[in-house]
Order: C-alpha cells, then structure tokens, then sequence
C-alpha cells in the first residue's frame, strides 16, 4: 500500500475543489512523529468552505476512516495522519528484504543516456585533495543515475593540452634530465612546472616560447608530440593507482588533445553563421547581450583555448551518444566559462545546450591554506588516502588485532572516510579537510556509518532465525518506527539526489539512518528475548544493513562486516 496515495484518497472523497495532484502537494511530513506520519493544512479551504481551517480540518477527519491508519485526527488547522504501525512495518521492512541489493533502484530514467564529466585532471600536475571533489562527486552521480536506470557514460575530460604543455616542455628542455624524471615522474615534472612559473617571473620570454612549443604540439611537431605523450603515459601510471584506491571508474579518458582534430570544423562553423568576430587578430564572440564578457575563441597566434575545445566536445558528444543530459562536475570558479561556451552553443544553433548542465562545487582547503601547484604547496591525495588507511590500522592493531583481512579492511575504513567527509558537505560549500573530523568512530563520520552495519552483521551472524515467521506488531515502539521511516525514504532520496546533483542528500540520509539505528539497538535487547521478538527485530536489523550497505555503495565507500 502507498499511505501517501492513500491520504490523497481520502480527502479526494471530501474536498472537491482540490484535484487529487493539488493535494499530495500539500501534503506535509511532521517533523514530530508524534504528530502523526502526514498533514494535510485546511489554510487554502477556508475560501471555499467559509469556515476557520481549524473548524474545517475537524469536520473533515470526523468522516474519515481506513484500515491504513491508526489514527486520523484534527489538530489545529491540519489533519493528522497516523500510519498503523504494523501494516507499515510489514510493507517497508518486507519491501526492502525481498529487493536486497535492488532496494533504492528504480526505473526513472528508462535508459536513457547521461553522461557525467567528472576528475578531468591535469596531465603532469599531481593529483592532490582538492581533485577528490569532482572525482568523487561525479562518480557518485554516475552510481545514482545508474541506480535509477539511466545509461550512464563516464567520462574523464584530460587536461592533456593547452599552453600549460608549452610550458612543461619548455622546463624539461631547459633543466630536465630523462632519468631523474623517470625514477619519479609527476613529482619532478611539477618541480620543473614551478621552476617555469619561478623563472618567468624575471624573464617574460619563457612565455613566449611556451607559446610557440604549444603551438608547434597543435601542428603535429613531431619532438613536441613525443615529449607531450610521454608525460601523459607517466601521469596515467600515478592517476590510475589513485582512482584504484578511490574505486573511481570511467568509461572514456577522451581528454582536451582528443578535441584537436574536430576544432577546425567548429571555429569554420562559428565563422559561416558569423557568431565570431576579429578582434585585435584574435576571434571572440561578443556575449555582451546576454551579460556576460566576450568570449576568446582563437588568440592571435591561431591556437586554440579551452572554450573551442569544450564546444568541440559537446557537439561531439551530442552527435556520438545523442545523450538526454550532459553533466559536467568542475568547480565553481569556472562558472563564467561554462556560462559562456553553453551561450556560444545556443548561437549556433542547438537547443540541446539546455541539456548541458555545470554541477559546480566549492573549494577544499587544508586547515593551514589554499593549496597551488604553480607555488609547490599541494598535499597529495595518494598520501592522504594511505595515510588514512595506515591510521586505522593501527586502531584496528590496537583494538581487534584478530580481525581478518585487516590490511583491506583498513583501506575500506580508511578510504571510505575520506571520501565520507568529502561527500557528506553540501557540494557549493567550501570546507577545510580535518583528519580528526575525518577518522573519528562517532557522529557525521565514515567509520561510524561503516560500524553500525558491521554490527547489524554481527547480530545477524549470531542468532539464527531461519524460516522463522515475523510478527510486525511487534516493532510498534518509537526507535523501532523511527528506522522503519529512515528505511521507507531511502528510494525519494535517491531520486532526490539525482535531481539536484547532490550526493550529500544520500550521505547525510544514510548517517541518520545509522543514528537510528544506533539508537533502536540500544533500546531493544535482541539475544536474550523471546523467538517472536528475535524474529521481528532482526528482519528490521536485516533491512537497515541491506539499505546501510545500498547507500553507501552510492556514495562509493565499502560496507565491512567486520571492524
């Protein structure tokens, strides 16, 4: 049974002036249980029945009945709702059994293509904390939209090109030696970066002529193409064991240099629709009209910028995957760009740009400052991930050096909370990266989430209750209701978090429902209890570990049943 669409019934049968959709839109969720499971407000009937709403919502709930609930009342302005508790148990606790790992799973996207654009690192710069955000963001919508069957394309946006390679290559002529970069690759190519920038501060011709090395890399130069492809290949090497340790996947590395060849087509179509114009011998499009600054589209020399790449990009990707959405998870300073080329994309032509859309995020910083690479103070996201692990592992040694398969059981606790602390934000905020936030056991963390599942394992490896039946009247009592409604919501939040781009909305559900359960388990003994009372309080644990264990797959951190 649907309450919701039940309550809707109901008042259907009484309020004619309201159509069956205006009513579950006005239906309410107290925010204290004890008010009831749903609220109807009586406010916008007073027109039309000519009575005070308080005097409506009593006349209503007199003349309504169902089986469906305990209790239909009037308080106030609002009728009142109250779910007969075990029908209610039975259908949620039951539901999310039968559907183990499919529970939270739904057919909104009817397979439908969505790409979701996400990491897109800098070739030949390290991998530091700040790029958890966009890899770990955009590799939780990819698991959400997919969990609502939508075709998902993971893509991973290379930053392998643009004047930055000119530069790279500029240092490594100068004061590179092959086989020092090689014993350590991306930590050396970024020292050399850093010299660049350190330089150039005193000699503006280094510029120049990483301007000239950029474009001599667009034109195919064969000594600029080899050393651009063997800084990629080292970089790819060190990326890919942190998305390893992350359990970040893609399904296409088709970064800015993939564009080169298809940038032609586009500035020539820009030119015949006449949407570019010379400016200074530089093309820009003049996006004044719509408020926003011209947009530079080729510099004088003829090289390109990212904004030609980027329009290549998605009119490739439309012609290529014809998706029904384009989601790009890049930060929030690039907010103009994308506001732009999307501008530029709508000139040309195509109405598909309203599919495109910027999932942008705020900035992590570490609790001593910003971090820059150009300035050699950035914290690698490597080290801090095993430095996380080996952090647990030694609480593990310390306090259950028995448990097996420790090694991997640290990396999952401590892994997964870093990946917590970074999902469990609202994504537009900034926030300050707190080890001692990060690895706590208790409250808004990772390794609480991942202990209240171990220990619903627990209680189900220590009392068997097979074939046993399950009698729902039972778990009538608050914290018993209170997870079943945490277990009942799980599927609107998913749904929820695909809407707004928002995995925080999974994280933040699946602590409260942890605390929930924490809080159940403290006030009903299980083991020493009768048959019937053992049954029914473990199919509850059963369904909190399966939904647990559901979320935090979405979220990308591991369920231990051990800890």
């Amino acid at each position: 049974m649907d309450f919701k669409q039940e309550v809707v019934s109901l008042l259907s049968s009484q309020i004619e002036d309201l159509t069956s959709e205006e009513i579950l839109e006005a239906i309410e969720v107290p925010k204290n249980a004890s008010m009831g499971d749903y609220a109807f407000p009586c406010f916008k009937l007073a027109k039309v029945f000519r009575k005070a709403p308080n005097m409506i919502a009593a006349e209503i709930a007199e003349k309504l009945e169902s089986d469906a609930f305990e209790k239909i009342e009037s308080v106030a302005a609002y009728i009142n709702f109250t779910i007969n508790k075990s029908a209610y148990a039975k259908q949620v606790v039951e539901k999310v059994i039968v559907l183990g790992d499919d529970y939270g799973k739904q057919n909104l996207g009817d397979n439908k293509k969505v790409i979701v654009e996400y990491s897109s690192v800098n070739i030949a710069k390290i991998m530091h904390i700040g790029h958890i955000r966009s890899a770990m963001i955009g590799n939780s919508l990819a698991r959400i939209y997919d969990a609502l069957n939508y075709d998902v394309v993971r893509i991973n946006h290379l930053g392998d090109y643009g004047t930055q390679f000119g530069k790279m290559i500029v240092a490594y002529k100068k004061w590179g030696d092959k086989a020092i970069v090689e014993k350590n690759p991306v930590d050396e190519l970024v020292k050399l970066y850093v010299k660049f920038h350190d330089e150039a501060e005193n000699d503006p011709s280094l510029d120049d002529e990483a301007r000239e090395w950029f474009t001599k890399l667009e034109n195919g130069d064969p000594e600029a193409t080899e050393l651009w492809q063997w800084m990629k290949d080292f970089s790819m090497v060190e990326f890919n064991r942190v998305y390893d340790l992350l359990d970040c996947e893609f399904d296409s590395f088709a970064g800015e240099s993939f564009y080169s060849d298809k940038m032609p087509a586009i500035l020539e179509e820009l030119r015949e629709k006449k949407i570019v114009k010379k400016d200074d011998g530089a093309e820009i499009v003049d996006l004044e009209e719509y408020g926003m600054p011209p947009s530079l589209i080729t510099k004088r020399d003829g090289s390109s910028l990212y904004v030609t790449r980027d329009i290549a990009a998605a009119v490739y990707r439309k012609k290529t995957y014809d998706f029904y959405k384009n989601i790009y998870v890049v930060g929030a300073p690039q907010q103009l760009h994308f506001k732009q080329w999307m501008q530029i994309v709508k000139l040309m032509g195509y109405d598909w740009a309203d599919d495109c859309e910027h999932v942008m995020f705020g900035i992590v910083s570490m609790e001593d400052g910003k971090m820059s690479t150009r300035k050699g103070r950035v914290v690698k996201l490597e080290d801090v991930l095993l430095k996380a692990k080996d952090s647990i592992l030694e609480v593990i040694e310390e306090k259950n050096p028995g448990l097996e398969n420790k090694e991997e059981v640290a990396k999952q606790v401590g892994i997964g909370a870093v990946v917590f602390q970074e999902l469990f934000h609202n994504r537009i905020k900034d926030y300050v990266f707190s080890w001692e936030k990060m690895l706590s056991a208790e409250g808004e963390s990772g390794p609480y989430v991942q202990y209240a599942h171990a220990r619903a394992c627990s209680l189900l490896r220590n009392i068997d209750v097979t074939d046993v039946s399950v009698d729902y009247s039972i778990l009538n009592d608050d914290a018993s209701m209170e997870v079943i409604r945490h277990l009942s919501k799980f599927e609107e939040i998913v749904v929820d978090a695909a809407r707004k781009y928002e995995p925080s909305i999974v994280t933040r559900y699946v602590t409260s429902l942890a605390q929930a359960f924490n809080t159940f388990y403290n006030a009903n003994r299980i083991s020493d209890q009768s048959e019937d009372v053992q049954a029914a309080r473990l199919a509850l644990v059963k369904a909190v570990k399966i939904t647990i264990k559901n979320a935090l797959h979405l979220i990308t951190i591991q369920a231990p049943e051990q800890l």
